[in-house]
């Protein structure tokens, strides 16, 4: 499928990108695309939560009360997760909570992702830019331009730009990555994906498309 490309200032440059249909055009898995987006989400966790537990607690270990007698429960010790104060009952502990996925499923989960943005009619193509050097201002216009100043969007790039990635740090809703390290998460979770035209053949090559 074909597609305009716009330059930074919104204008259609008369040109247009051919937009594989092996990447774009696939019937969606939405399977594939909750296993990735779940282990995304599952390797950002720390896993560093803990709690303590009776034998961690500060306290005397002294036999509070005596056996029997007393017309309430037995208790051993103070440190009891019974008694305020005493350690947590099967507490969190650290952990780590990355697992991983097959590679082609991966791939399949970032096609679909794709290939539903553009359904939605959620995808542009922009010329390649560049900035002399890191202008947050410079990057706003563009934004401003493309009409995406209060939309949540994702800026492609075809190879890592830092000026433009300096840019866009500050920006809440925008968001620039290079084609060989976009995920299923970020492109979900964008309102609109900004191919700049060079990451096209990236993706191309990425997915292994001729």
């Amino acid at each position: 499928m074909e597609i305009n490309v716009l330059n930074t200032t919104g204008q259609d440059t008369g040109r247009k990108v051919e937009l594989n249909d092996q990447i774009f055009g696939i019937q969606p898995n939405d399977h594939a695309i909750y296993l990735d987006v779940k282990q995304y989400l599952a390797n950002q966790r720390q896993g560093t939560h803990k709690s303590k537990e009776r034998n961690e607690v500060a306290g005397s270990t002294k036999k509070i009360k005596r056996q029997k007698g007393t017309g309430t429960a037995r208790a051993g010790s103070i440190k009891s997760p019974l008694f305020r104060g005493g350690g947590r009952v099967f507490g969190p502990t650290p952990r780590d909570y990355s697992f991983k996925l097959n590679k082609k499923l991966k791939q399949l989960a970032r096609k679909s992702a794709l290939s539903y943005k553009m359904q939605q009619n959620s995808i542009m193509v922009l010329e390649d830019f560049n900035f002399e050097q890191p202008k947050t201002k410079e990057f706003i216009n563009i934004c401003k331009n493309l009409n995406l100043t209060d939309k949540k969007s994702v800026f492609v790039m075809g190879e890592s730009n830092n000026n433009i990635y300096l840019s866009s740090r500050n920006l809440q809703k925008q968001k620039v990555v290079s084609a060989s390290s976009i995920n299923t998460y970020e492109i979900m979770n964008a309102g609109t994906l900004v191919l700049v035209e060079s990451s096209i053949d990236v993706l191309n090559k990425m997915f292994k498309i001729a």
